[in-house]
């Protein structure tokens, strides 16, 4: 019996060829379509729905330096209306205020940040050319200092010159003050790294951006307030506030204690010039660990070392 139409009562031979050819194409491929010009039996697969934009709100994008920025002015604002004290937070000066409403604004301008932070790490890589630099020129003063100490023996003259000698360690001393930043960029700076190496990079950057504006930034913050003043008068500024008259400034500079040494002074400020590039970096460093807490993978710059470093 041929197959056509399936009617009740009608028996269906699968084995006849044409019969189950037809009945198999009707049935089992219902996409195909069956004459000409015929349309498919079934309907085409809705595309799926584009993805909806959603809004994102001020306070989620605000960067977390804005945060830690808008908490420090309600401390102050505290401090200033209903605690009696005189500590800095609460004695802030116009341009307190005017920075920290800043920060406030530029943790909602990412791409300003991150110019910032890109200005910082270059600094710090200028740093590094200026403490290789000086690195050479204490060698060659300290080699220098090595053939006049044995030539002494030689001549009737007394050829080692102290101020050489101090040049060479105010030269060392100054290769790593300038160099801390870049120590700091580079991430070599001592910590529990066969603890620190198992986190996650959220986590280091939570650990990281915790500690920096916790304990390194209020420090750099106190030692830059308390070294301007040590630097003035290093470099000649009386008690009373007044600077010295005459252009032969370097004669009120401090003096060093051994007998021909250098004056001390220049030296001294380069202590507060290393904080201040101290600060710029940690600075930097808090906006990448901030940028990688609100997953900005892009700006946010974690370092990563392939085995925990040792600290010997």
């Amino acid at each position: 019996m041929r197959v056509g139409a399936a009617r009740p009562g009608f028996e269906v031979h699968h084995g006849d060829k044409l019969g189950g050819r037809m009945l198999d194409r009707r049935f089992a491929e219902p996409e195909r379509t069956r004459g000409k010009g015929a349309v498919t039996d079934t309907a085409a697969a809705p595309s799926p729905a584009p993805p909806v934009a959603r809004e994102i709100k001020w306070w989620a994008r605000l960067h977390p330096i804005g945060w830690l920025a808008a908490s420090t002015i309600v401390i102050a604002v505290f401090a200033r209306l209903f605690w009696d004290t005189e500590y800095w937070i609460g004695n802030l000066v116009w341009w307190n205020w005017l920075v920290l409403v800043g920060a406030v604004a530029m943790g909602l301008w990412h791409d300003g940040l991150d110019r910032f932070r890109r200005g910082a790490e270059s600094i710090a890589t200028f740093s590094l050319t200026v403490a290789w630099i000086l690195a050479w020129v204490v060698f060659l003063l300290q080699l220098f200092n090595v053939i006049t100490r044995y030539g002494n023996d030689l001549v009737e003259t007394d050829i080692l010159f102290g101020e050489t000698t101090s040049l060479a360690w105010q030269s060392f001393g100054l290769m790593f003050l300038i160099a801390i930043n870049f120590g700091v960029r580079e991430g070599v700076n001592p910590r529990i790294d066969f603890w620190w190496a198992n986190f996650s990079v959220k986590r280091k950057a939570w650990l990281d951006f915790v500690i920096h504006s916790a304990l390194l930034l209020p420090f750099i913050v106190m030692a830059i307030r308390i070294l301007k003043g040590y630097a003035a008068t290093s470099l000649g500024r009386r008690h009373n506030g007044e600077w010295p008259s005459g252009w032969r400034v370097w004669e009120t500079w401090e003096e060093a204690v051994d007998a021909g040494g250098l004056p001390v002074g220049p030296i001294k400020v380069m202590i507060l010039i290393a904080f201040i590039l101290f600060g710029l970096q940690i600075l930097a460093e808090i906006i990448k660990t901030g940028f990688a807490i609100i997953g900005d993978e892009e700006k946010g710059d974690i370092i990563q070392h392939d085995s925990p470093l040792r600290v010997e």
